[in-house]
C-alpha cells in the first residue's frame, strides 16, 4: 500500500493544515519514498510524535525518471509492506515526480491511499475568484525570456478563448523575473492573482489586473508563489 503523505507549505503549520490520519499513518510505517532526505527527515521530526528517525528507510526519487534506484521501495510495495510517499511540500504528485510512482503502482495493483494535507495550486484557485470549473495548471514555465513570453501569450489566449484559468508556478527566486514578463506581455485588462506564502502568517493573495500591478509591482523575491491569470 503507498500512502500519499501531505507535507506543510510553510514551518510551524502542523495543526492547520495536518489531520489525525496523517499522523497516525506516519506513525505506522518504516519506508517512505521521498523527493529530498533532508527535508524528510526534518518534516518528520517536526511532527515530534516520537519517532526514532535512524529506525526509518528512506528512498530518494529525486529528479529520476527511472525506477532504477527505487527497487527495493518497489519491492516492498509489491510484498503489501506500507510505504509512504513525501513531497518536499504539499501534497505529493503536484508538480514533483512521485506521480510516477502513483503511476506505477496502479499499473502494478497496490492500493494507493491519499491522505488530506494543504495544496498550494487549489487553495490559490479558491481564493483567487478565478473560475473553478475550466483551469489549468502548467507547473514551471519556460526560463528563457523569449520562450517564456510565448508561452505566457499562449496561456492568455487560452484565457479569452476557453473562459480557463492558468495556473503556474516559479522558483521563488526566480518569481521577479517571471513577473516581469508577465507584466510586460499581457493585456492591461487580464487579471493576475498572486497567491504568496500560503499558509504562512505573512500570507498575501491578491487579485488585481495587470495595469494594477505594473503601478504597483511587490517584492515576490525567494517567496513560495502560485501565479494564475484569467480575465
Amino acid at each position: 500500500m503507498l500512502y500519499l503523505i501531505p507535507n506543510l507549505l510553510a514551518p510551524e503549520t502542523h495543526k492547520q493544515v495536518l489531520t489525525p490520519q496523517v499522523y497516525e499513518v506516519v506513525q505506522s510505517i518504516q519506508y517512505f519514498i521521498v523527493e529530498d532526505i533532508r527535508n524528510a527527515r526534518r518534516f518528520l521530526s517536526s511532527l515530534k510524535i516520537g519517532l526514532d528517525l535512524d529506525k526509518l528507510v528512506f528512498f530518494e526519487i529525486g529528479k529520476h525518471h527511472d525506477f532504477a534506484h527505487l527497487q527495493n521501495a518497489l519491492d516492498l510495495l509489491k510484498k503489501n509492506v506500507a510505504v509512504g510517499l513525501l513531497s518536499e511540500a504539499g501534497c505529493p504528485a503536484i508538480a514533483d515526480p512521485g506521480n510516477l510512482v502513483v503511476a506505477w503502482c496502479h499499473e502494478n495493483n497496490i492500493q494507493v491511499v491519499p491522505l488530506v494535507g494543504a495544496s498550494s495550486i487549489f487553495l490559490a484557485l479558491i481564493a483567487s475568484g478565478f473560475n473553478g470549473q475550466n483551469f489549468c495548471f502548467h507547473g514551471y514555465l519556460p526560463i528563457e525570456k523569449n520562450q517564456q513570453i510565448q508561452k505566457i501569450k499562449l496561456l492568455e489566449k487560452a484565457i479569452y478563448q476557453n473562459n480557463q484559468t492558468q495556473i503556474f508556478i516559479e522558483t521563488p527566486f526566480r518569481n521577479h523575473k517571471l513577473l516581469e514578463s508577465l507584466l510586460q506581455s499581457c493585456q492591461a485588462q487580464t487579471k493576475l492573482c498572486l497567491a504568496v506564502n500560503l499558509t504562512a502568517p505573512d500570507e498575501f493573495i491578491q487579485t488585481q489586473s495587470i495595469s494594477f500591478w505594473i503601478k504597483h509591482t511587490p517584492n515576490l523575491h525567494k517567496k513560495p508563489c502560485v501565479f494564475l491569470l484569467y480575465k
